[in-house]
């Protein structure tokens, strides 16, 4: 499989139109993705309401470079994302403005997403899920694109374009799916059926400017320069924690992915065209304290003392500044489980009801919200 590694310094239209162009090429053509009179949906991140630069959303000039490309091939586009929380068009007007998405539609021509329906679907390559709920503008187009953001990950190590996917799953069944699938290796199994079911043609991804620490919202911005493409969505991801020194062995959707057989464990069926790794410039990412999820806790054959020895000396869990939180109530909104609650002006949680999810570490608008690791946890190194 192809995956395609070209370095970008900033977000410059035209430089990122010559590198698109130069990664779809080296990946076959525009010919083998799009033919004209195409219905494209392109996805990108769209977490939640932030700012380009703040590097939690795909940075609007590369969406826009693609759209471009698109259109000038007679592509009929839509760029649509179900973030965190309510599916709605309120809360996606919003997305799209602060985020530039709408900016974007306004330059290219390019349509938003503006329905906010959903469907039951059989996905008959999945492994957890079956069958599941996705958002109805995926039956709006023809073929996906995935436009993703290169960053760390509270829960899941790493996010990027196989994490994307679940992006069209919609709203506040995203949280049911969390709340439902606790156990961190099965979840991953879970992104990686979502990606089989959306089957998105194209993968590019933005990291640029990437994020490290604690991601997916709350970490710190991080240049990189890279610009990754590849039909695969998988391969790319293997190829994207390399190049910023994620360890596979640390992500539970690579090890996934390595185990159903879908990518080799050593790169082996990976050709990597462009641009070599040591181009590149932040190579080595702080990746967030990923929490142990050694024992199913809920299990009653697991005594209570355990339990409470593991939740007090190993498990990672939200850790709230009580001096940037200012009580607005998004994180409760946006718990799966629903058992945080607002104290004296601040949001807090009982640890031994929480499973990890860090939905709300991600969709804290005030950056609130960190990942605490014990330390017996980090000396231990689970």
């Amino acid at each position: 499989m192809i995956v395609s590694m070209k370095y970008c310094e900033e977000y410059d239209f035209e430089r990122l139109r010559t590198i698109i162009n130069e990664s779809v090429i080296a990946l076959g053509g525009w010919d083998k993705f799009v033919t004209k009179g195409d219905r494209i949906l392109v996805k990108p991140n769209l977490l939640s309401k932030k700012r380009p630069d703040d590097a939690v959303t795909t940075h609007p000039m590369v969406v826009k470079a693609l759209c471009s490309w698109l259109i000038e091939k007679g592509a009929y586009v839509v760029i649509g994302d179900s973030p965190g929380g309510l599916f709605t068009s309120v809360l996606l007007s919003g997305i799209y403005k602060t985020t530039g998405m709408e900016a974007v539609a306004n330059d290219t021509g390019a349509a938003l997403n503006r329905n906010f329906e959903s469907f039951m679907a059989d996905n008959p390559r999945g492994v957890i899920m079956k069958k599941l709920s996705l958002t109805d503008m995926i039956n709006d187009v023809d073929k996906i694109i995935c436009v993703a953001k290169l960053k760390t990950h509270g829960m899941m190590t790493y996010t990027g374009a196989v994490k994307n996917m679940f992006g069209v799953v919609p709203g506040v069944t995203k949280a049911e799916y969390h709340l439902n699938i606790p156990d961190y290796e099965r979840f991953a199994d879970a992104l990686v059926d979502v990606c089989l079911a959306a089957e998105p043609i194209l993968t590019i991804m933005d990291g640029i400017v990437g994020m490290e620490g604690n991601g997916p919202a709350a970490g710190n911005p991080v240049h990189t320069g890279a610009i990754l493409a590849s039909e695969s969505p998988y391969h790319l991801d293997m190829v994207a924690c390399k190049l910023v020194g994620i360890n596979q062995k640390d992500v539970p959707m690579l090890r996934r992915m390595i185990a159903r057989g879908i990518v080799a464990e050593d790169l082996s069926d990976i050709e990597l065209v462009g641009e070599p790794y040591e181009r590149f410039k932040k190579r080595d990412y702080d990746i967030p304290p990923i929490g142990s999820n050694l024992m199913n806790l809920n299990d009653p054959r697991v005594p209570q003392f355990m339990k409470n020895f593991i939740r007090r000396h190993v498990q990672t869990r939200p850790l709230f500044d009580k001096e940037l939180c200012n009580g607005c109530g998004v994180c409760l909104e946006a718990c799966p489980a629903k058992i945080m609650e607002i104290k004296d002006g601040c949001a807090t949680v009982d640890s031994k009801d929480c499973i990890r999810c860090y939905c709300c570490q991600e969709l804290c608008p005030k950056k609130a919200i960190s990942i605490y690791k014990p330390t017996l946890s980090r000396v231990l190194r689970l």
